[in-house]
């Protein structure tokens, strides 16, 4: 399996990125959407939208991607925004692979902490499971912040 990386946002990710996302089965419709308009916003306004991107590509196939960002107010923290392989190429090794190039990007940037949150369900139990797998600290809960009973988790992980 070959993996490349490339970090420059392309028209048809916007298609590709709505595949992965939907693929996984974690999000709902409006989130997917989002997942695209983010793209699209990159591709309209360039960097200025604190939007990055790193696409995982096997054999030519955008496979997975990352977007990330700084936090306004924050000179060292960035946010990871979306992190997200498609089903078809999961269980391969290729999301850690992703987040060691996206770390890269980021450090370079001037990112010594990045940010990851996600939802404290069960159904989101296999996205903890990655964040912890990948040295990512549990940092704060707050309580029935989507819904009652579904938590906001952020993990942390120091890569400064």
């Amino acid at each position: 399996m070959n993996i490349t990386f490339r970090t420059t946002p392309e028209k048809r990710d916007i298609k590709r990125v709505m595949e992965i996302v939907e693929s996984t089965k974690f999000f709902y419709d409006h989130e997917v959407e989002i997942a695209a308009e983010l793209v699209a916003e990159r591709l309209a306004h360039g960097e200025s939208t604190g939007y990055y991107f790193v696409f995982a590509e096997v054999d030519g196939v955008t496979a997975a991607y990352a977007c990330f960002g700084p936090i306004t107010m924050s000179k060292t923290c960035f946010d990871l925004y979306w992190i997200a392989t498609h089903n078809d190429f999961r269980g391969k090794g290729i999301g850690r692979q992703l987040l060691e190039e996206t770390y890269k990007h980021a450090r370079n940037m001037g990112c010594k902490i990045i940010i990851a949150e996600t939802s404290g369900l069960e159904h989101y139990a296999p996205t903890r499971a990655f964040y912890i797998s990948n040295k990512f600290d549990l940092e704060a809960t707050l309580k029935n912040f989507y819904d009652e009973g579904d938590d906001k988790l952020f993990y942390t992980k120091r890569i400064g």
